[in-house]
């Protein structure tokens, strides 16, 4: 891990000419096929909104969950309704060709390629899930662009129709080797990118030094905790420990931002509760953790 990537100038990548270049400007920036943590990272550094160092942590945990992945751009398409859970889902996959509709979809228009949860049980059998690969543009696969939501504004957000849509599957359970670990993988990686952001931000605007130590020390546990496996009881302990700690910065941070330009106080404003996306099911999976753990 180039962690001197930290303490280089940092010449920052904006997003004027769309998300799919901004994305592949990144990927010169970090040469052949970097690490899902140096693209999480570096990613981070470089963005210039919490925004786009949300998509530098998405693109690197899609990568930790599928490392068979082009090195386009890509999205993961869950949600019906909503919900995720399986019971819930009308999506459906036959063969290869997968018929349905996604309501939620992060960057969908910068996005080349789409896994796609899908059933694929048959009548009077439990949900059973498998994860489809289907490629944007391709006959039966239409993405409809959603209205831009407060948070994070610049990420934009669609839902995708699938109609007999030639697809491919991938090897294994939709739900325990796909959908279920990202999760984990995501929250991982984009504290890791929304950190390097604020250490980066930091560095510019002369921060304290012992904040911009304290932030190094975070990204230094994020690393270690995008090693363990993300469905490792020890994993979600170890993540709510990270999370604890981006919290306990709240205040400096704050006191920070306003004491420095007025640009990067307004982004982080607005998009600081970034972090606190999926914040229920953190503290469900951590609960679980603990019981098990404990031997209960």
């Amino acid at each position: 891990m180039p962690w001197s990537s930290l303490f280089q100038p940092v010449e920052r990548l904006s997003a004027e000419q769309g998300l799919e270049d901004w994305y592949a400007r990144l990927l010169t920036r970090l040469g052949d096929t970097p690490q899902p943590f140096e693209l999480a990272l570096v990613g981070g550094l470089l963005a210039a909104t919490p925004g786009l160092a949300f998509l530098a942590g998405y693109q690197a945990a899609l990568r930790m969950l599928w490392p068979a992945a082009p090195w386009t751009a890509g999205a993961l398409c869950v949600t019906e309704n909503r919900s995720t859970r399986p019971a819930d889902m009308n999506t459906r996959i036959d063969g290869l060709q997968i018929t349905g509709r996604k309501d939620f979809v992060t960057a969908a228009e910068c996005a080349d390629w789409l896994l796609v949860a899908a059933r694929e049980e048959d009548e009077g059998q439990a949900p059973r899930l498998a994860l489809g690969v289907v490629r944007q543009g391709a006959p039966g696969v239409r993405i409809e662009p959603l209205p831009a939501l407060p948070l994070m504004p610049d990420i934009g957000h669609a839902r995708l129709h699938l109609e007999q849509a030639h697809g491919e599957r991938l090897a294994g359970d939709g739900w325990g080797d796909y959908v279920k670990p990202f999760r984990t993988l995501e929250d991982v990686h984009v504290l890791t990118a929304v950190v390097a952001w604020q250490f980066g931000v930091g560095r510019d605007c002369a921060w304290p030094e012992t904040l911009l130590l304290r932030l190094q020390a975070l990204l230094a546990g994020c690393a270690e905790v995008a090693r363990q496996a993300p469905d490792a009881p020890t994993t979600h302990l170890l993540l709510a420990g990270l999370f604890a700690e981006q919290q306990a910065l709240a205040v400096e941070l704050k006191v920070a931002f306003a004491g420095g330009p007025v640009h990067w106080a307004e982004l982080w404003q607005r998009d600081k509760g970034l972090l606190r996306i999926a914040e229920a099911a953190r503290s469900k999976r951590l609960e679980k953790a603990r019981r098990i753990v404990a031997g209960r």
